[in-house]
């Protein structure tokens, strides 16, 4: 079999804006360095209302948040101020770390706007989990494109189908946006042990095995697959080597110990992060 799991959203309900969550799961908690994905909207967000996710921690870790439509304003504590945009890849590499805050520019605020895209947490391995933290933006005209018939790939981060994106990664690893015209198809090479193909939107056939919207399909190791569209459709291809031991994640932290993930607690409570230069707002430690 060349699919081993297929993994289902957990669906909420944030404020009127539908985020799937398809990792961690179980069994899967991690595909490749991949340890967090979720799939935001898409949603039209009217006039006077927007996306405020206010400043909070991370350590451990590398985030994307890869736009397919709208915009949002990164603020933080380093300093960078950085409006993302669809195709750009912002990756904000949180080491020890870094705390930042994601919200709906006033423009787009007031005149209401739609927003569609992809948030993923990269597990660092070992060597790098408490380094110093980075952020680096990547326009969309800085990242490979590869094309074949009916099919325009975007290479975000890694190497894959030839290309190397130019992305400061830490572990083998690729990560792939693709659009794919009804019948176009492709082959998934197994340059890497662990796999994943995620569908945004529209129906594929993995070796004949239909895969539905909003579904994850694990992939066996060790063997090429095809991969068909149905449909109009658009998929993130992820994944990579497997990461150098088991990882712990409790909220917004990732860590190879409980005891960076404790540490990481009480920095936090103690206000012991840097701040998001002139953000006076904060997301409490959770209780539990």
């Amino acid at each position: 079999m060349s699919i081993v799991s297929i993994l289902s959203p957990d669906t909420k309900d944030l404020g009127g804006v539908n985020v799937r969550r398809l990792l961690p799961a179980q069994p899967y908690k991690m595909i490749g360095p991949f340890i967090f994905f979720d799939h935001l909207g898409p949603v039209a967000l009217p006039s006077g209302q927007g996306i405020d996710i206010r400043p909070h921690p991370h350590i451990g870790l590398a985030t994307v948040t890869y736009l397919f439509e709208g915009h949002l304003m990164h603020r933080d504590s380093l300093g960078s101020i950085q409006r993302i945009m669809p195709g750009d890849m912002n990756w904000m590499i949180a080491g020890r770390g870094i705390v930042h805050s994601e919200r709906t520019a006033d423009k787009e605020r007031a005149a209401g706007h739609r927003l569609h895209g992809i948030q993923s947490w990269i597990a660092l391995p070992k060597a790098h989990e408490q380094a110093e933290p980075l952020f680096i933006h990547y326009p969309k005209s800085l990242l490979p494109f590869i094309t074949v018939p009916g099919v325009r790939m975007h290479l975000i981060a890694g190497r894959a189908f030839g290309a190397e994106a130019p992305t400061e990664i830490f572990s083998d690893m690729f990560y792939i946006s693709a659009e794919m015209s009804p019948g176009a198809e492709f082959e998934l090479q197994p340059e890497y042990p662990e796999r994943g193909v995620y569908v945004v939107q529209g129906e594929v056939y993995v070796d004949g095995n239909i895969i539905a919207p909003n579904h994850l399909a694990v992939l066996a190791p060790g063997r090429a697959v095809r991969i068909r569209a149905a449909a109009d459709t658009r998929v993130m291809l992820l994944g990579g080597d497997k990461l150098d031991g088991e990882r712990i994640i409790w909220w917004n932290f990732v860590a190879s110990s409980r005891e960076l993930i404790e540490d990481a607690k009480h920095r936090w409570r103690a206000g012991r992060f840097p701040p998001v230069p002139g953000d006076t707002e904060f997301i409490p430690l959770p209780e539990h």
